[in-house]
């Protein structure tokens, strides 16, 4: 007779979960999380929360125009990171972005 083992469809709970809203799903690294948003934002943003937004976005862009070379080199930096003991990007876009925003601070 076979062994059955269920899988945990959810393996960790983050932040403050309630009962009266939407779930939603999301993966942060290796685990997979979901949480209900309580209380959405109803005020406008801040100036300085713009000015984030609007750097993010020029990361992305930044990303999307990178050469092939620039990828090949990122891909081996991203590499290298990865097999630290504790990585901090687990996806290759993740890392990108986050090198051309550093950039743009």
């Amino acid at each position: 007779m076979a062994k059955y083992k269920p899988i945990d469809m959810v393996d960790h709970y983050r932040g403050k979960i309630c009962s009266h809203s939407d779930t939603y799903f999301q993966k942060r690294g290796k685990t997979l999380c979901t949480g209900r948003i309580c209380n959405p934002r109803t005020k406008p943003f801040t100036e300085a929360e713009l000015a984030r937004q609007a750097k993010f976005r020029q990361a992305i862009q930044a990303v999307a125009a990178l050469t092939e070379e620039q990828i090949t080199a990122y891909k081996v930096a991203f590499e290298k990171q990865l097999k630290a003991p504790n990585p901090k990007y687990f996806y290759l876009r993740n890392y990108m972005i986050a090198q051309e925003y550093a950039k743009l601070v």
